[in-house]
C-alpha cells in the first residue's frame, strides 16, 4: 500500500519522489509506504489552504457546524476501521483505540460543532461617549498542526475540530511513525462536505515538513503537541515570522498519596494512570509520592496489579498493553531504567523485555516499578514516556508538594486521599495545568487541557481552545456624525 500527500482534495505524489516505510510495532511488518515531504510539498499545501480560507471562513457558523457534525457521524460509522488502523500502526490496544480514543474523537467533533455557533466577543457598548465599540472574534487564517505519534488521530482532531469550527483552514503533519489513521480519516472530510483545500495532510520528517511549516510566511498559527525539545526548536523557527504558537509538550506527572488514602484505590489509579497506552502519554503517572510508613503496602499493591497486565498483540481483545511504538523508543526507555539502577534505584517488578517467544519481535517492555529513588535522580525529573513508575517517599505534605513541583514540567498531577479539604489544598498548591483528586487521567471535551512551565502554553479541548484559534478585533463606530470631535483640539486648533 502506498500513500501520497493529501493536498487540495487530491492525493499528490511527493516532490522528492521519495517514500518511507511504516511498520507494525508488534511484528515489524511493513504496513505502507508513505510520501516523504519537503519544502515544495509544504508550499503547495499552504497555498491550497490559503486559497480555500475565504470559502470556509465566510460560511455561516451553522453551516460549519453541520459539516463538523456530519464528519462526526462518518467517524462513528467507521470506528472499527479507524481503531484497527490506529492500533496496528501505533501499538496501542484495540480496546483502548476503539472504546476510548474513537468515542472521544466523535464527541470532540460534536462539541466543536456546537462551539462554531457560539463565537463570542465582548458585548458592544459605548465607552468613549462618542461611539460604540464592538469586539469581533475572527479566524486566524492557515493553521499548521504537528501531531505526535502517541495519539495520531485523537490529537489531530483536537487541533482540527476547534480550528475548523473557528473558520480556519489547515495543514496537518502526522508523526512519521504513525501517519496511517490520519490519512484514512482525511478521506472522510470531503465526504462530510469540507471544501477542497481546507484540510491538507503532508507526511514526512519533522525537520523537513515541520520545520518548513514553522518557517512559512503563509502559516498564521502553528500548533504542536510533542516533546519539550521539539517545542523549543519550533518556537525558535516560528519567531522568524512572529506567528502564533500553541504548544502542548512533555510532562512528569506526580501522584501524591496522602496518609488517609485508600491504598488499593491509589494502587489501581497508579498502574492504570501509569501504563495506559504503554505509558506513552505526557499526563501518565510517572512518580508516586507516598509517606514512608505506607510505602511497602502501596508498592506491594502496585506490583500485584502490574504483574497482572497481559502483554501481547495489540489487536487481541484481551491484551492490556501492546508494544511500544518503535525499537528506538524502547531502547530509550531501557536506557532510562538502566540509568536509574546505576543511580541506586531498585526494580520492584518489570524492567526488562518479556521472555515469551511470541513477543520477541515486538517492542515490548514489562510494566516497571522502581523504588529507592530520590528527587535528584533523572528518573524523577526527566520524561521517560514508557511503562515506568518511580515510587518516592515523603515526610510531610509540604515535602511531598515540594518534590512534586520540583520539575521542569507542569502538565498534570493527582492527589489521593479521603479528606476533601486536604486534597483541595494540595490541588491548589500543585503547579500543574490539570490536577485530579482520587483519579488520574479523565479528560472531557468541555474541560481545558494544557500545561505550565516547560509543558507549554495554550489549551486544547473546551471553549478555551477557541481562544487559541481565533483573533480579537476592535471595531469602533462613531455616533456623533460631527466633522470636528470634542478631542480634536488636543492635536489641531483651539478648544
Amino acid at each position: 500500500m502506498k500513500f501520497n500527500h493529501y493536498i487540495n482534495g487530491t492525493w499528490v505524489k511527493p516532490h522528492s519522489g521519495q517514500y518511507f516505510s511504516v511498520r507494525n510495532p508488534f511484528n515489524q511488518h511493513v504496513l505502507a509506504d508513505v510520501a516523504s515531504g519537503d519544502k515544495e510539498d509544504v508550499n503547495n499545501a499552504v497555498d491550497a489552504a490559503r486559497d480555500s480560507f475565504p470559502i470556509w471562513s465566510t460560511k455561516l457558523p451553522s453551516e460549519r457546524a453541520a459539516i463538523l457534525w456530519k464528519l462526526a457521524e462518518l467517524v462513528e460509522q467507521n470506528t472499527n476501521k479507524l481503531a484497527t488502523i490506529e492500533s496496528t500502526n501505533q501499538g496501542k490496544t484495540i480496546k483502548y483505540a476503539r472504546n476510548s480514543d474513537l468515542p472521544f474523537i466523535v464527541d470532540n467533533l460534536r462539541f466543536f460543532a456546537g462551539a462554531a455557533r457560539m463565537l463570542e466577543g465582548k458585548s458592544a457598548a459605548e465607552y468613549s461617549g462618542m461611539g460604540t465599540s464592538m469586539i469581533r472574534r475572527e479566524p486566524l487564517g492557515v493553521v499548521a498542526g504537528i501531531v505526535p505519534w502517541n495519539y495520531p488521530l485523537f490529537i489531530a482532531v483536537w487541533k482540527l475540530a476547534p480550528a475548523l469550527a473557528a473558520g480556519n483552514s489547515l495543514v496537518l503533519k502526522p508523526a512519521s511513525l504513525t501517519p496511517l489513521s490520519l490519512l484514512e480519516f482525511v478521506k472522510l472530510t470531503e465526504k462530510a462536505g469540507i471544501p477542497k483545500g481546507v484540510v491538507n495532510v503532508v507526511t514526512g520528517s519533522g525537520e523537513s515538513v515541520g520545520g518548513a511549516l514553522a518557517l512559512h510566511r503563509g502559516v498564521d498559527m502553528l500548533s504542536l503537541t510533542g516533546d519539550t525539545t521539539t517545542g523549543k526548536k519550533v518556537m525558535q523557527l516560528a519567531s522568524s515570522t512572529v506567528k502564533k504558537v500553541h504548544l502542548e509538550l512533555g510532562g512528569k506527572a506526580p501522584m501524591i498519596v496522602l496518609s488517609d488514602a485508600d491504598i488499593e484505590m491509589a494502587a489501581q489509579g497508579a498502574v492504570v494512570g501509569g501504563y495506559w497506552n504503554g505509558g506513552q502519554d505526557c499526563t501518565a503517572v510517572t512518580r508516586v509520592l507516598v509517606q514512608k510508613h505506607m510505602h511497602a503496602s502501596l508498592v506491594r499493591a502496585m506490583v500485584k496489579r502490574a504483574k497482572q497486565f497481559k502483554l501481547g498483540n495489540q489487536l487481541h481483545e484481551r491484551t492490556d498493553m501492546g508494544p511500544l511504538v518503535s525499537a528506538q523508543h524502547r531502547a530509550r526507555v531501557e536506557k532510562h531504567i538502566q540509568h536509574a539502577v546505576n543511580d541506586g534505584a531498585k526494580i520492584a517488578c518489570g524492567g526488562k523485555r518479556p521472555a515469551a517467544k511470541e513477543l520477541q519481535q515486538g517492542n515490548f517492555i514489562e510494566p516497571t516499578i522502581l523504588t529507592h529513588v530520590h528527587q535528584k535522580m533523572k528518573v524523577c525529573r526527566e520524561e521517560i514516556f514508557g511503562p515506568v513508575i518511580a515510587v518516592q517517599t515523603y515526610d510531610s505534605v509540604p515535602d511531598a508538594l515540594e518534590q512534586a513541583n520540583d520539575v521542569d514540567y507542569g502538565l498534570a498531577a493527582s492527589v489521593y486521599g479521603k479528606n476533601g479539604r486536604d486534597c483541595m489544598d494540595a490541588a491548589r498548591k500543585l503547579n500543574f495545568g490539570t490536577v485530579w483528586i482520587n483519579e488520574h487521567g479523565i479528560l472531557t471535551s468541555e474541560t481545558p487541557h494544557g500545561g505550565f512551565k516547560q509543558s507549554g502554553f495554550g489549551k486544547d479541548l473546551s471553549l478555551y481552545a477557541m481562544d487559541e484559534y481565533t483573533r480579537l478585533k476592535h471595531v469602533y463606530i462613531d455616533l456623533t456624525g460631527l466633522q470636528r470631535r470634542s478631542w480634536h483640539y488636543t492635536v489641531f486648533g483651539k478648544k
